[in-house]
């Protein structure tokens, strides 16, 4: 088991990161922060890479997709990485690009789903938004373009359950219709016109009948997408006129902060855990590894982290685990230091990638829903995936080398198959391994309520994770080198 000191100082540091990423874009920004406070260098993927041995970089793809990487003191071209990969994308409500409705005297927010929510857990809860915005700024009459990130912290959305009285039957089964049902509320239609007439009124008095005629205009043209409530609250949050917002991405978010709860203060309570957990343990893991005066010095390959989104939805996007980019890193890594390009395939071939997502711990009250010998436990360490149908990337060679990692610093480990009668899910882990070629395993702490507005983990296994993923970067090189090569 951990100590509880340094797993509750893990922990802490999990839940500063969880609460400071709403969004993909903000769990990125985060990253860049701690990124460039441990001394990593931004590069551009538009520009060409000046790279050396011993330095440390990172780049960005779509401000939601990151990857970093400390290059060696003794790393030469041709050399192998060694990578762990996690997702920065969990599934919630997106607005739509006409998020604008109004229904019975309400005001609410037309969203769609994006990936595999539980939809229930998502009602009766007090919803902010956040993303990305595309702000317009205009100086000597030159317009310019900006994307900004906004978070609003106030709740000021619900999606209100029906009552039992008009719905009997819920407690037999409540299936939201998700097109009719998860509409957030917004405002009532008779508050927000009472507040835009005392608006105006109030322009009006102060000389300012610009001002109010502005008001009504933007309510009649721009704000047709869109409520002018809704944007009126984002241009404050910004800081810029609600015309000069010219397009976004945001999604539905819960305002309750993420905490280490339970009687004996042993679990983490927040959403994304799957997978912002994983992301962050690979992070900090990834920066501590390489934080020390020559932490680097022997390093014969290149340490990675790799964190993709859109996972939830298959990785099918240009920074998605299905899009180059990981393979891109790769090669102009290589090609920094050796133009040959035949050498990339070696490359692969001497790399490893640890393909880590949060694992279905096992769930007391539906303990049938698990194979026997397969039962992940809560503060058990990371779980090991196995699927003789590739769902998962795992092979015996791949799983060793993971376990031996962890046996020799007595981290524990598990291991995790799916009952033959019930589907299995899948990760990055099998795009990659089939995708680039590259030796992978598939990974993740156990968790309970997967993709709940709300999940759970544990303390320990956060550290344990850490952990894991930092001896991994720091002892792989070593390892791999006395691994026999395939005949």
């Amino acid at each position: 088991m951990a100590k509880q000191h340094d797993a509750n100082s893990v922990a802490s540091d999990l839940i500063d990161f969880l609460n400071a990423s709403p969004t993909a874009f903000h769990a990125v920004d985060e990253a860049k922060r701690r990124l460039k406070d441990a001394g990593f260098e931004q590069l551009s993927e538009r520009e060409d890479w000046s790279l050396q041995a011993g330095k440390k970089y990172f780049f960005t793809r779509n401000y939601s997709t990151i990857v970093a990487f400390a290059i060696g003191k003794k790393y030469v071209a041709g050399n192998g990485f060694h990578i762990v990969g996690a997702h920065t994308d969990s599934p919630c409500l997106k607005l739509k690009p006409v998020s604008k409705v109004t229904k019975g005297g309400y005001l609410e927010v037309g969203v769609q789903t994006y990936g595999g929510g539980l939809w229930h857990t998502w009602f009766d809860r007090d919803l902010a938004v956040a993303g990305r915005v595309v702000v317009k700024q205009v100086q000597d009459g030159s317009p310019s373009y900006s994307h900004r990130l906004v978070r609003i912290q106030d709740p000021i959305m619900r999606i209100p359950t029906l009552a039992i009285h008009l719905d009997r039957g819920v407690n037999d089964g409540f299936k939201p219709n998700t097109q009719s049902h998860l509409a957030p509320v917004l405002a009532t239609s008779v508050k927000e016109e009472l507040n835009r007439t005392v608006n105006e009124i109030d322009s009006i008095n102060n000389g300012d009948q610009t001002e109010a005629k502005k008001s009504t205009d933007d309510l009649k043209t721009k704000n047709q997408k869109h409520h002018s409530l809704l944007l009126k609250l984002l241009a404050k949050e910004i800081g810029c006129e609600p015309d000069h917002i010219c397009d976004f991405e945001l999604q539905a978010c819960d305002t309750q902060p993420s905490i280490i709860a339970g009687a004996l203060k042993e679990f983490v309570f927040s959403g994304r855990l799957d997978n912002l957990s994983m992301s962050f343990c690979s992070l900090k893991a990834l920066i501590d590894a390489t934080s020390t005066e020559g932490s680097l010095d022997d390093e014969v390959g290149v340490r990675m982290v790799a964190l993709f989104d859109h996972e939830e939805i298959g990785s099918n996007s240009a920074q998605g685990a299905g899009s180059p980019v990981m393979l891109d890193a790769i090669s102009r890594v290589t090609n920094a230091f050796c133009s040959n390009v035949k050498m990339l395939e070696k490359v692969v071939q001497k790399s490893f990638f640890v393909s880590a997502d949060m694992a279905h711990a096992l769930h007391p009250n539906y303990m049938d829903k698990h194979e026997e010998n397969h039962q992940p436990k809560l503060h058990g360490g990371l779980v090991i995936k196995h699927n003789a149908n590739q769902r998962y990337a795992t092979n015996a060679v791949t799983s060793f080398i993971f376990k031996e990692i962890a046996l020799k610093h007595n981290l524990p480990v598990q291991e995790f198959v799916v009952r033959n009668d019930m589907p299995c899910g899948s990760t990055i882990g099998p795009i990659l391994a089939s995708g680039v070629g590259i030796r992978t395993v598939d990974v993740g702490a156990p968790q309970l309520s997967m993709h709940s507005i709300r999940e759970m983990c544990a303390v320990d296994d956060v550290m344990h994770s850490y952990m894991h993923f930092k001896v991994f970067y720091m002892e792989f090189s070593d390892l791999d080198s006395k691994l026999a090569v395939d005949a």
